[in-house]
């Protein structure tokens, strides 16, 4: 099964281009076709910019075609940790921020006539323990100190009791594709050039230009904006030393039954995260959920089969119809880099760590990121900055991420691998030792050999064989690989070494 947003085909039906050879000139390239890269052009075209947007697969074909869906400024129970860790009046720029975004949001669905299924919805954050029920009480003292109506709610419409919500009223929901699908439509009326299927491999200075790097082609622009999710640029900037990437999970089903409304998702962990969608003239319920650090895989049992048990307790009669899972950048202070990618690369931008909230902060991104374009002050850039590294939030996180690192680009590939190969079932994978050298396997349902080398092309860790999705994932820094090798997911770009056995 795949995403109900990639169900939407008629996004593909634009005016791409795929054939991007030789040299061009723009004003800004836009590296990344998810929902950040296409706001910026979105924005950028209509201010008379000559944008180029490359796009490796197809547009919204990664995160963003894997997420809720959801437009909000409740990002699970942040403001309390926001006010403690930076103050009130940063927790404040930040609600305000975001609260503008989805302001901003429906003011372009508005203007460009979008039917992307937006919706107006209350979001819930509920309580399931006594324990979670004082965070939630805790989280709206901090929200009522910045001058935010939110309410407490004893009662919602999930099919489970809850001991009580935080509620945001006027979040919204909506279809990322068919949102894509408008703004894309503007930014080719104003005369924007969108590639896909277009890989771009490194990004160097030029005199007062930049030179964009594919394959086939060189694009010149005096600006450049990297989208690409995870940035794979490595130097300068070192953001694989404060992003790792987090794996999550949904299924769309139909409950056979009225739904009632609000979007939720609940207090701690294991997270799980409701949301209604139309499909085929059906109101259907998405369930997701069951996250964990990409490339710490769990069994389908532990991810899709739990979001799947959920849904037969509480709709027995309800039919399975889309699953997918979704990768998010996550940084250690649980903030996003918004701004100037590194001191030593003026006019190229970043946006990423979105923190599993990008369809709001995307537009907060694309605003500071124009902004600085036009050369013009955005008064809630200092909230993203790119450049901090103290102090630093969350110390116990990154010596994780070192430790993970270290043990996955040294440790683990000196390791014997006692895996045998005739003990891999068919439609399953691993790693197996040929001559003191680890290779990965996977052995399709008729019983045929894909064999790659297991090292990811990004900095070189040893890549886990994810069974549940039957793909090969970093560990270090989330990059993921198909069965056969082919790169699915950045920071890496180029594909895995393959074998034949």
């Amino acid at each position: 099964m795949n995403s109900l947003w990639l169900s939407y085909e008629n996004i593909k039906n634009l005016d791409y281009k795929t054939d991007l050879k030789g040299s061009i000139n723009c004003d800004v390239t836009i590296i990344g076709g998810g929902i950040f890269g296409v706001t910026c052009a979105y924005y950028l075209s209509k201010l008379g910019y000559k944008t180029v947007i490359l796009e490796k697969f197809t547009i919204g074909s990664r995160t963003t075609g894997h997420t809720t869906g959801k437009i909000t400024s409740l990002h699970g129970l942040f403001y309390d940790y926001l006010i403690n860790s930076f103050g009130k009046k940063f927790a404040k720029d930040y609600l305000d921020v975001n609260e503008k975004a989805i302001e901003n949001i429906k003011n372009i669905i508005d203007e460009n006539n979008i039917n992307c299924d937006f919706k107006y919805q209350n979001n819930y954050i509920y309580a399931k323990s006594e324990e979670d029920l004082l965070k939630i009480k805790k989280e709206i003292n901090a929200v009522s100190s910045l001058d935010y109506n939110c309410e407490f709610v004893s009662k919602t419409s999930l099919p489970f009791d809850t001991l009580g919500s935080i509620c945001f009223k006027n979040q919204a929901q909506f279809h990322p594709l068919k949102y894509l699908e408008g703004l894309c439509k503007s930014i080719l009326e104003n005369l924007g050039e969108i590639y896909i299927n277009t890989t771009v491999t490194d990004v160097k200075n030029d005199g007062d230009n930049y030179i964009t790097f594919t394959p086939d082609a060189k694009i010149s622009s005096k600006y450049v904006i990297i989208a690409s999710h995870y940035p794979f640029i490595n130097f300068p900037g070192f953001y694989f030393t404060k992003l790792y990437q987090s794996t999550s999970y949904l299924i769309a089903i139909d409950p056979k039954k009225t739904l009632g409304n609000g979007m939720y998702i609940s207090a701690s962990e294991p997270y799980l995260s409701f949301r209604t969608a139309t499909y085929d003239n059906k109101e259907l319920l998405l369930i997701g959920g069951m996250g964990h650090k990409t490339g710490y895989t769990k069994s389908e049992n532990e991810t899709y089969g739990k979001l799947e048990e959920i849904a037969k307790k509480y709709y027995p009669d309800s039919d399975i119809l889309f699953r997918w899972d979704t990768n998010d950048c996550i940084s250690l202070d649980k903030l996003p880099y918004i701004g100037s990618y590194s001191s030593l690369m003026p006019n190229v931008f970043v946006g990423t760590g979105f923190k599993k909230w990008g369809m709001t902060l995307s537009n907060v991104a694309a605003n500071i990121i124009v902004d600085k374009i036009q050369e013009k002050e955005n008064k809630y850039e200092y909230l993203f900055n790119s450049h901090r590294l103290k102090p630093l939030k969350n110390i116990d996180e990154f010596k994780n991420m070192l430790v993970d690192s270290s043990n996955s680009l040294l440790f683990r590939k000196l390791e014997t691998s006692n895996l045998d190969f005739f003990e891999i079932p068919q439609n399953s994978g691993g790693i197996i030792e040929i001559n003191n050298e680890k290779v990965g396997v996977y052995k399709d349902n008729d019983g045929n050999i894909h064999a790659i080398k297991p090292i990811c092309t990004h900095l070189g860790c040893l890549l886990s064989w994810n069974d549940t999705d039957k793909t090969w994932d970093c560990p270090c820094h989330g990059s993921r690989y198909d069965f056969d090798g082919n790169n699915l997911y950045n920071p890496a770009f180029k594909d895995l070494e393959k074998y034949d056995l």
